[in-house]
């Protein structure tokens, strides 16, 4: 066992909470042991937010399970074939696993055995940053220069970076995707021509698994790194065709615009900044990554939105997002500001356009768009029937409203029409 000198005691407050303890002792009584074991320790030693607690354990599905209801906790049996069920402690959920060795590995599948050594269960893990463990204690136990690795935040394979992607190739895209939350300088080298290598070979993926990667790649704090080094390695064209010949230097002054103008970090604002703006391609998208419906409006309609000019009236924009979607004209709205932004540091023009755009996101981000006055139950109070004369006289009356910029009331409409 390699522990270390280092305990995560005092700055990890979610490994004193009485349910993981509880559980923690009961898999590691009768010479069994348990340990925490990946994301939670990394996190705790980059002084990153903490989300789900893993643990890996020595004792069998079955017996993990038995040990958990005698505690009183709640067992879910997610993956009982490769080791794992869920133990729901006083409301909180654990993923246990029980330890693995690989005995055939063939694309996402693998055919594992379960064991005892906890050398062998590290190896097996994707990063050494992601192959650390802590003991309910908190002293943290290190087999593969994880912690070397926190230190300098480099990302690295575990053992042959070729080998580790070959068994699993959604680890190119973990890759990128651990490098953009928390890799500093360059990839590794190594990992980086590996991922080069084999990134045809991520046609065997599923969708969904590259969506889900690309999005929460998109989500990170600064992912304009990692899409660079994506982009030069080949790896973003496989999987995003649209930013061929597009560009992705965008990106970097919208990380910009998103720090100085405290917006939050946006994977679908992220994902537009490096594709064109065409509503074929974006449909495309779509379907082909399996997007969900939400998703795929939001983009097909910034695909399809106007570029206001910077120049336009507030009651100008109210009227485009009347006519059309908020969500679609302010995303072009912020990209313009972005670009111009990025222009004014050689261009006072720029500046002013710029200013410009700050104001109209204002008003797109917070005006209350009016309702139509008139409904064609008033016009038929009025003596109209059902029928294409009555829709007739209600477009002409929308757009009467419209052009005066909303200021005539529903009298003063149907006033017009006698």
């Amino acid at each position: 066992m390699k522990k270390t000198a280092l305990n995560i005691a005092d700055r990890a407050k979610w490994l004193h909470t009485a349910g993981l303890q509880k559980l923690l002792a009961a898999l590691s009584d009768g010479g069994e042991e348990a340990r925490i074991v990946g994301g939670a320790v990394r996190n705790t030693l980059l002084g990153e937010p903490v989300g789900d607690v893993d643990i890996a354990t020595t004792t069998l599905p079955q017996e993990t399970g038995k040990r958990a209801v005698n505690c009183g906790f709640k067992v879910v049996p997610t993956g009982v074939d490769h080791g794992t069920v869920t133990v729901v402690a006083h409301g909180v959920p654990y993923e246990v696993t029980t330890l693995r060795t690989d005995v055939e590995t063939y694309g996402r599948q693998a055919s594992v055995a379960f064991g005892r050594d906890w050398q062998i269960d590290a190896a097996r893990r994707d990063f050494t940053i992601n192959a650390l463990y802590a003991c309910a204690n908190g002293d943290v136990v290190d087999y593969v220069g994880g912690l070397a690795d926190i230190e300098a935040r480099r990302l690295r394979f575990i053992g042959d970076a070729e080998q580790r992607i070959q068994e699993d190739y959604l680890r190119i895209l973990r890759f990128f995707r651990f490098f953009a939350w928390y890799g500093a300088g360059r990839p590794d080298a190594e990992g980086l021509k590996a991922c080069a290598k084999f990134k045809t070979s991520m046609q065997s993926l599923s969708a969904e698994r590259i969506w889900s990667e690309l999005k929460k790649l998109l989500a990170a704090p600064d992912p304009s790194r990692a899409l660079l080094w994506m982009r030069q390695s080949g790896v973003l064209s496989q999987i995003l065709p649209e930013s061929e010949k597009w560009g992705i230097d965008t990106i970097h002054a919208l990380i910009r615009s998103e720090q100085d103008l405290g917006w939050q970090p946006d994977a679908l604002l992220r994902l537009q900044a490096i594709v064109q703006p065409d509503a074929a391609r974006m449909a495309g998208l779509g379907k082909r990554l399996r997007l969900s419906n939400a998703d795929k409006a939001r983009l097909e309609n910034w695909a399809l939105a106007d570029m206001p000019k910077p120049e336009l009236s507030d009651t100008g924009l109210i009227k485009l997002i009347y006519g059309g979607s908020r969500q679609a004209l302010t995303d072009r709205i912020r990209l313009a500001l972005v670009a111009e932004r990025a222009a004014a540091e050689n261009d006072d023009q720029a500046m002013m356009r710029a200013g410009h755009y700050n104001r109209l996101l204002e008003v797109a981000l917070t005006a209350q768009i009016p309702v139509f006055p008139v409904s064609g139950a008033d016009l038929m109070q009025q003596g109209f029937e059902k029928g294409p004369a009555l829709g007739q006289a209600l477009k002409a009356l929308e757009k009467k409203w419209l052009d005066c910029g909303f200021k005539l009331t529903k009298e003063e409409l149907l006033a017009g029409l006698s």
